[in-house]
C-alpha cells in the first residue's frame, strides 16, 4: 500500500512538474509564436479574433519588407556595425582584462571602477554633446559614429567580464610561460587567450546583442536609409495613419533571426563562459 502510495504521488509531482514547465515554456515563447503567426496572416485576418489562426498564409509581408522596404540594407549596416563594435571590444578588452589580471599594475580596483563608471551614464545624458562631437569630425550620418560609439559603451562590459575570467586562471600557466621565455604579449596569445575562449564567446555574444539591438544612438547619429541600422528601421514602419502589424511582425522576426542563429551556434561555449570560475580547482 506504501509503494502504491508513493508511486502515486511521484507521478502526481512529476505531472505537476511538466505542467509548469509547460506554463513557463508557453509564456517564454508565446510572442514569438504569436509574431510568426501575425506575420503569416492577411491583413484582413490580423484585425479579427478569434480566430487565431489564419484563414489562409500569405508572404506579402516578407515580400514588403524584403523586397520594398530598406531592411536588408538596414540589417546589413547592423551586422556591419556590430561585428565591428564586437572585435574592437574584444581585442581591446582582452589587452585590458590581462593588464589588470596579472600584470603588475598599481590601483587595478581603481582603474576598473573607472571603467565601468564610463558604462553607467545614461545615452540621453551624452547625446547631445557626443551628436556635437561627430557633426565637428564629419563622421554624422557614418557607419564609423555607430562603431565607435558602440565599442565605447560596449568595452566596459567586456573588460569586466574578461578580467574576472582571467583572474580565475592559475597563475602558474603565466609564469611557467614567462620562465619560457614568452614576453607578456606572447603569453596572452599563445596561452591566455585560448583558455578564455568560453569567457570570449559570451562576451563577443554579449556585446553582438547590445550593439545590434541599441536604438537611441543609432536614432540619432544616422539620418538616412543606407546608414540607419534595423532597429531605426523598424522604428519608422508606422504609417501616418495606420500601424502595418504584418510587417512589423515579418521584420522583427527576421531581424531577431541572426542573434538566436549565433547563440544556438556558440550555446556550448555560452553554458562554459557563464559557469567558468564557480567551482574552483
Amino acid at each position: 500500500m506504501r509503494v502504491e502510495t508513493g508511486w502515486r504521488e511521484q507521478h502526481r509531482s512529476t505531472g505537476l512538474m511538466w505542467c509548469l514547465s509547460a506554463v513557463v515554456i508557453l509564456l517564454c515563447l508565446g510572442p514569438l509564436i504569436w509574431q510568426v503567426v501575425t506575420s503569416i496572416k492577411p491583413d484582413v485576418d490580423i484585425v479579427r479574433l478569434p480566430p487565431f489562426f489564419p484563414s489562409q498564409i500569405t508572404g506579402a509581408h516578407y515580400d514588403r519588407v524584403l523586397l520594398r522596404s530598406p531592411l536588408l540594407q538596414s540589417l546589413v549596416n547592423s551586422a556591419i556595425v556590430a561585428t565591428s563594435a564586437t572585435i574592437l571590444s574584444i581585442v581591446f578588452g582582452s589587452f585590458c582584462a590581462f593588464a589588470l589580471a596579472r600584470l603588475p599594475i598599481g590601483g587595478k580596483s581603481v582603474i576598473l571602477g573607472l571603467v565601468l563608471a564610463t558604462s553607467m551614464f545614461p545615452p540621453i545624458a551624452v547625446m547631445s554633446p557626443l551628436y556635437l562631437f561627430m557633426r565637428e569630425l564629419g563622421l554624422r550620418d557614418t557607419l564609423v559614429a555607430l562603431i565607435l560609439t558602440h565599442t565605447v559603451y560596449a568595452l566596459p562590459l567586456a573588460v569586466w567580464l574578461l578580467t574576472n575570467f582571467m583572474r580565475q586562471l592559475p597563475k602558474e600557466l603565466y609564469y611557467a610561460a614567462r620562465i619560457d621565455g614568452c614576453t607578456p604579449l606572447r603569453a596572452l596569445l599563445s596561452v591566455m587567450l585560448p583558455l578564455a575562449r568560453p569567457a570570449l564567446a559570451v562576451t563577443a555574444l554579449l556585446v553582438f546583442i547590445y550593439s545590434w539591438n541599441e536604438f537611441m544612438f543609432a536614432l540619432t547619429l544616422t539620418a538616412s536609409d543606407a546608414t540607419r541600422t534595423a532597429p531605426v528601421t523598424l522604428a519608422l514602419f508606422p504609417g501616418l495613419y495606420e500601424i502595418p502589424w504584418g510587417d512589423l511582425a515579418a521584420a522583427s522576426l527576421i531581424v531577431t533571426m541572426p542573434v538566436a542563429a549565433l547563440a544556438m551556434i556558440f550555446c556550448r561555449h555560452i553554458v562554459g563562459g557563464l559557469t567558468a570560475g564557480s567551482v574552483k580547482g
